[in-house]
């Protein structure tokens, strides 16, 4: 048979891939419930395990047709949905790299992925309103009827026979130091490591409802519906729109049944300030979040609402999907001032070393978090060089050939060996030759009463040297802070390079399209 002729590659079942794992419940148990979310007049609707398997093998048939092979890269613009899961799911039974973008992407950012991915197809779904995708890129639409091709992807030959493990399972692209968007391809085996051991920690279980709050394009997300579908549990997209509504957003969670929610910590400030009473009603079981430190104020106004509950700190880089998750205490006792990130998870291990390798044991030294794991990602989507600073041998046993990922991430260790996360090691800044950390600056303003959040930024200084800018939001029922008040507070802990030159009152923090703060817009509007 020759290449242009073959039959598409599809998994086997005793392959390590995402396919396999989160629809292994459909095998089990057709009938339970998978995804529940909006229908089309609002309703909630039920999508089963084996509703959604007869979608993604329609899916998977319709991409077949398409002459795609494996390793062919396939853009998915959506918000998490049914049907978006099923066509991820159906990409990796083909072997189709899947990159998520969302609906909100800005048309710029998304020309250069496409042209660093140089994907076959983009896929969006049947609502959507995107155009302007380059013409030598296949373009389709996606809905619960089916696959609708618009435009074909151009000809080409079918090299693979077989989808292995190792073969890439999706490309994250996050934010690249060269002002591009950078590519973190990780693999099925790895993928599939990471969520069998998180499996073992015991988070989710059959019968729980996960709402998921993360955008499809953010690893979080993929995370909630691996871990979700993987322990045979419902998964909840939260709609975006009702996110930004704090009685909307506890509304869904109310309808839904939902045990569990996921997310980063700043979806939670509309809900601790608008409808405390109601949060408190909803009884959860768990939250997870993950993405940035979680105020502790508001960490402790959301464990007194959810009495129980286990509130889980997820710490970890895309580079990993996650390196730990650690319980928050109950109670959270009244001297602590900086959650632990713990040890790493079963099977995994994390280690702090020194600019030169060389581990650091003493407690209370900062050192940068290597993470040895199954999970690590395959490199940088075509950047060797990238790649290769942050995939080394590893420092303890260099001949071995093994390879570690360096975080770039700086922790120290606490009096039982347990790391407490302390900043990036690039958001480490020189102020008058003095070295900064941006985080311990935030959490100084985070203590000041009547202080809610805070974020701390670098702006060119001209001629001199660069300004520290503090940002700063009201608690709930509070006035405005007074600037000068916080800065003197800040000068009574802190030595004068770290004290903020600028302090900014704001009525809130902007945050990216991944929930986490812009720091680069607040720079902007200084």
């Amino acid at each position: 048979m020759s290449p242009s002729t073959m039959l598409p590659a599809r998994v086997r079942d005793s392959v390590d891939n995402l396919h396999g794992f989160m629809l292994q419940t459909a095998g089990d148990a057709p009938g339970a419930p998978a995804v529940v979310e909006p229908g089309p007049g609002g309703e909630l609707t039920v999508v089963t395990y084996g509703e959604l398997r007869e979608r993604v093998d329609e899916y998977a048939d319709a991409l077949g047709a398409l002459g795609l092979d494996v390793g062919d890269r396939v853009i998915l613009e959506s918000h998490t949905s049914s049907t978006a899961i099923a066509v991820y799911l159906a990409c990796c039974a083909l072997g189709l790299p899947f990159i998520p973008v969302s609906p909100e992407t800005p048309a710029k950012r998304l020309l250069a992925i496409i042209d660093s991915a140089r994907p076959a197809l983009y896929l969006q779904h049947e609502d959507g309103g995107r155009d302007g995708v380059p013409p030598g890129v296949g373009t389709a639409r996606f809905g619960p009827a089916g696959l609708r091709v618009e435009r074909a992807p151009e000809p080409r030959a079918r090299r693979r026979r077989e989808v292995v493990g190792t073969d890439p399972a999706y490309i994250i692209f996050t934010s690249g130091t060269t002002g591009r968007p950078k590519g973190v391809v990780m693999s099925h085996r790895a993928s599939t490591a990471f969520f069998r051991a998180v499996h073992g920690l015991g988070i989710l279980r059959p019968g729980d409802r996960v709402a998921t709050a993360s955008p499809l394009q953010f690893d979080f997300a993929l995370f909630d519906i691996g871990i979700t579908l993987g322990s045979g549990a419902t998964l909840l997209p939260i709609p975006r729109e009702r996110l930004r509504w704090p009685r909307r957003f506890v509304g869904f969670l109310r309808d839904a049944g939902a045990t569990h929610v996921h997310g980063v910590p700043s979806i939670w400030r509309p809900l601790l300030r608008n409808e405390p009473d109601e949060l408190a009603t909803l009884g959860l079981r768990g939250v997870l979040f993950s993405g940035e430190q979680f105020p502790m104020h508001e960490l402790r106004q959301l464990r007194s609402l959810a009495p129980g509950a286990r509130i889980i700190n997820c710490y970890g880089p895309t580079e990993s999907m996650a390196c730990s998750f650690t319980d928050v205490p109950d109670p959270i006792p009244d001297d602590l001032e900086l959650l632990s990130i713990g040890h790493a998870y079963p099977g995994a291990e994390m280690m702090i070393a020194d600019e030169r390798g060389r581990p650091i044991e003493r407690p209370g030294v900062p050192g940068e978090i290597y993470l040895r794991a199954p999970a690590l990602f395959s490199g940088y989507w075509d950047d060797p060089e990238t790649t290769a600073r942050a995939l080394v041998r590893d420092p303890l046993n260099p001949a071995s050939g093994q390879i570690v990922l360096r975080t770039g991430d700086l922790a120290h260790r606490g009096p039982d060996g347990e790391l407490y996360f302390r900043a990036r090691v690039d958001s480490q800044v020189q102020i008058r030759g003095n070295r900064v950390e941006l985080t311990e600056v935030e959490r100084r303003i985070a203590e000041f009463p009547g202080v809610g959040a805070a974020a701390v930024t670098v702006a060119d200084g001209g001629s001199a040297d660069p300004v520290l800018c503090a940002f700063v939001v009201g608690a709930p029922g509070e006035g405005d802070p007074d600037r000068m008040a916080v800065r003197a507070f800040c000068a009574e802990a802190l030595p004068d390079y770290m004290v903020p030159s600028e302090i900014h009152v704001v009525a809130e923090l902007p945050l990216t399209e991944n929930g986490k703060v812009d720091r680069a817009l607040l720079a902007s509007t200084r």
